[in-house]
């Protein structure tokens, strides 16, 4: 009999902020990259989202550039060093929901899997934390002990595509009776791909085409979870729309 998967994003999924934003604030605190690049490019992005007058996607994917342009030629111990701290003070801060919902996975004897377009190395550590069977993240590229400034990305949709491939060969996993909680549309292939997708917190683009594809509107479950209350909806949910 083939096994059943759990294919879990972390950041806006497992974890409620994000992983790589974590390390690159460590990175400043301790003077490894300059606090300047991010008040000159990123400060105002940042504030858009946190008002709630821009894009969440958007802001994401300027921190990203800007950190892998920081990251460049940093020490490779640096790195450990704060990717430790990030995951010893950080990483209980997860969503009450997928933390219980990857315990039952493992009670249950699924192959629970980590997807993120996080750094490997904080996957990684993260992976271990909750007892992941298996993960992968964006892999930074390393010389003589230093970041290049190479990077395999796997935040897209493309890439989790061909991760899942490889996962679903290694540990014979039937897609059909399997799980993939996710965000934001870099995560749409993953859900479309299993039977029982979960939607957490998702973003207006992620429902949006959630409800433009109907196989995927007809199987799906929207999970949001608030304070101390975890509310379970279906696509059929009403959005109310205010200047968007």
């Amino acid at each position: 009999m083939k096994n059943i998967g759990a294919f879990f994003d972390i950041d806006g999924t497992i974890y409620r902020d994000s992983l790589m934003v974590e390390h690159f604030k460590k990175l400043i605190k301790y003077e490894i990259v300059d606090q300047k690049a991010w008040v000159a490019h990123a400060r105002d992005t940042f504030l858009d989202w946190d008002k709630r007058q821009g894009n969440y996607d958007d802001y994401l994917d300027e921190i990203c550039d800007l950190y892998v342009k920081s990251l460049q030629h940093v020490d490779k111990s640096c790195i450990d060093f704060t990717s430790d701290q990030v995951i010893a003070l950080k990483a209980e801060r997860v969503y009450k929901y997928t933390r219980s919902r990857i315990k039952w996975h493992l009670d249950n004897g699924h192959k629970v899997i980590f997807i993120s377009g996080s750094p490997n190395f904080l996957v990684e550590k993260m992976a271990k934390k909750y007892g992941a069977t298996d993960y992968v993240g964006s892999d930074y590229i390393f010389e003589d002990g230093k970041f290049n400034g190479t990077v395999i990305p796997m935040w897209d949709s493309k890439s989790k595509n061909v991760a899942i491939d490889s996962f679903v060969e290694k540990y014979d996993i039937d897609l059909s009776q399997s799980y993939a909680y996710g965000d934001t549309n870099g995560d749409i292939n993953m859900l479309k791909r299993v039977g029982n997708p979960v939607a957490i917190n998702p973003t207006n683009e992620l429902v949006t085409r959630m409800i433009e594809d109907e196989t995927l509107y007809n199987k799906s479950q929207i999970i949001v979870e608030r304070k101390d209350i975890i509310y379970s909806l279906d696509c059929n949910v009403k959005r109310l729309d205010i200047g968007l």
